[in-house]
């Protein structure tokens, strides 16, 4: 491979096809360079908007009480009244490409703008899902891969089947005024996919064929030689640890992998096992993916979880949602003991068919441990690789899409830096150029026309934080607020205080939380002193109690500080007599 890369290239990105012309489109992503999850991606041609993905990303220990992060869509709010969004395309059904949509539409739908959604078939049936669940009107349309063309304004779209770690999972080509980008998201070329249904080589080509100005391509494997593994090697090992378990075998994966389920339901099937669903979102993913014919079971293999006591363990295989360590999943409940149904025991097997996304490796690892301590086998990437193949290309696919493509500029997506820079070296060995290759954060417009691509403005990108169960915001403040009590502890100071004098009429209780018995005394001890030296001084009538709270609060938060070294939370609480 390495002698490959060191190879002068066997042609140069094509310019034949570009018809001379001074327009300029503008490229803005709201999320996905250099943060991996956030997926979204906007077209700006004049004052029309193509969108590409709507997707969420998910929160790390540090972020308490939060569950989701959303791409920070401020930008087309604000110029909802200039700007007008053509349409909304899906590459792929991952969270990370389709879940932010129920919290993003209706901001969009607010402020005014109207548009139509497109994406594959099983892209649509799970992006369809999480809008009827949430409430949300409006509908995803269902494209199917048959090289049609979606006009969308200035935008020409068409979708190119390529091979993931979903099913129907799609390269987007784009034809603009400007010239024509390939959004080449989240990819590997897989020659035997579990499902059969391969890359559409012939379709690329075709767009090839046509000229593509830029290629935006996924870079998260770019650090790793060769080629990405075919999804087919898992399905042998699947039946080897099924036939050899003693007991249970149980596989947490992905809800949304389903070519990955049809694996585990031929190896159960093989063996005589019986399959059960555990998880509201695995569950919800299969019944679609049977609806449209994507997940196929015998008649028989299903059974429901309230049946699980009716058959020995070794005549069960359970498909558990919960790989990532989530909160009240299905395999963190059953780690835990605290599942009804399901109880490990040591000759059950826990397979993990999945690897922990950026950020979760922490919470994946407690999972584990927890899930040892009952006795029962696990299997997860750093004891056995055999069970999960990522989904990404490795620096071969990427290589293989350049060679295909052809493109005149390049911007690496979907990656952290570091493999944006690895993506930049393969293509500059490839023979590009470095002015050929930006590498963008979140915010950091692009303005390509057919001779130049040049950085544009930069607009300020924020963490959007969402609760996922109730699905409101959460603000910042709410956040440092979190971060604060958990470090710093908190005291409520509750004070009675004269209207006419504005004194205190009786001493001010105190309650803390999170700080040491001794640290109470001596605040509860001087607090009253303080805060009398105080009013006595500003001795008046009061007139605004919004003021006095405050004042409160600053004499409680100095006294504590000085007292303690510490600032925790301070809530006053004054009481008008």
């Amino acid at each position: 491979m390495e002698e490959n890369l060191n190879a002068k290239p066997p042609f140069q990105p094509q310019k034949k096809f570009f018809k001379k012309n001074n327009e300029t489109l503008s490229l803005l992503p709201l999320g996905g360079p250099g943060d991996v999850t956030r997926n979204m991606y906007v077209y700006e041609y004049k004052d029309q908007i193509l969108i590409v993905d709507c997707g969420l990303g998910f929160a790390d220990e540090t972020m308490l009480g939060v569950d989701l992060l959303l791409p920070d869509v401020r930008y087309l709010l604000k110029n909802n009244k200039n700007k007008k969004i053509m349409g909304m395309v899906f590459s792929h059904g991952h969270e990370d490409h389709i879940g932010a949509l129920p919290f993003v539409l209706p901001q969009l739908q607010t402020a005014g703008y109207d548009f139509p959604m497109y994406a594959s078939p099983l892209t649509a049936a799970f992006a369809n899902e999480k809008l009827k669940e949430f409430e949300i009107s409006g509908k995803v349309e269902t494209v199917p891969f048959d090289n049609r063309e979606i006009n969308l304004g200035p935008f020409t779209v068409s979708f190119i089947r390529i091979t993931h770690s979903i099913p129907d999972s799609s390269h987007i080509f784009i034809k603009t005024p400007v010239g024509n980008f390939y959004h080449g998201a989240d990819y590997k070329f897989d020659f035997t996919p579990a499902d059969g249904k391969k890359t559409d080589f012939a379709g690329i080509v075709n767009a090839a064929n046509q000229g593509i100005l830029c290629l935006l391509s996924d870079c998260l494997g770019a650090e790793r030689t060769g080629f990405t593994h075919s999804e087919e090697t898992i399905s042998a090992d699947f039946e080897r640890e099924v036939a050899n378990c003693r007991g249970k075998c149980i596989i947490t994966t992905y809800s949304s992998n389903i070519s990955r389920l049809n694996q585990a339901i031929k190896a159960a099937e093989k063996y005589n096992r019986k399959v059960c669903f555990i998880g509201r979102s695995l569950i919800k993913n299969k019944d679609i993916g049977q609806r449209l014919g994507y997940l196929q079971m015998l008649q028989n293999t299903e059974i429901e979880i309230d049946q699980i006591k009716n058959y020995n363990d070794k005549q069960l295989l359970l498909l558990v949602a919960g790989a990532q360590g989530q909160e009240n999943s299905g395999m963190s409940r059953i780690a835990n003991g605290e599942h009804k149904e399901v109880k490990l025991s040591p000759d059950d097997i826990v397979i993990f068919s999945a690897d922990p996304i950026p950020g979760n490796e922490v919470l994946v690892d407690q999972l584990v441990d927890e899930i040892s301590k009952t006795g029962a086998k696990v299997l997860y990437t750093q004891i056995s690789d055999k069970f999960h193949v990522s989904g990404h290309g490795a620096s071969g696919d990427m290589m293989l899409l350049l060679s295909l493509t052809k493109p005149k500029f390049l911007i690496p997506i979907s990656g952290t830096y570091k493999q944006m820079v690895a993506y930049r070296r393969l293509a500059e060995k490839f023979g590009y150029q470095r002015k050929q290759i930006l590498l963008i954060e979140d915010g950091q417009e692009v303005l390509i026309n057919q001779d130049n691509m040049k950085l544009g403005k930069r607009i300020q990108i924020e963490h959007v934080y969402v609760d996922q169960y109730s699905g409101e915001e959460v603000e910042n403040f709410v956040l440092r607020d979190r971060e604060q009590l958990a470090k710093e502890g908190i005291v409520i100071v509750m004070a009675e205080v004269s209207a006419e004098e504005g004194q205190l009429v009786n001493p001010p209780e105190v309650v803390t939380r999170g700080l040491l018995q001794s640290d109470m005394q001596d605040i509860k001890s001087s607090l009253d002193r303080e805060l009398r030296n105080v009013l006595v001084s500003k001795r008046v009538k009061v007139t605004s109690w919004v003021h006095m709270r405050k004042l409160v609060s600053d004499v409680s938060a100095k006294l504590i500080f000085r007292l303690t070294r510490r600032r925790p939370l301070v809530l006053p609480i004054v009481i008008e007599i």
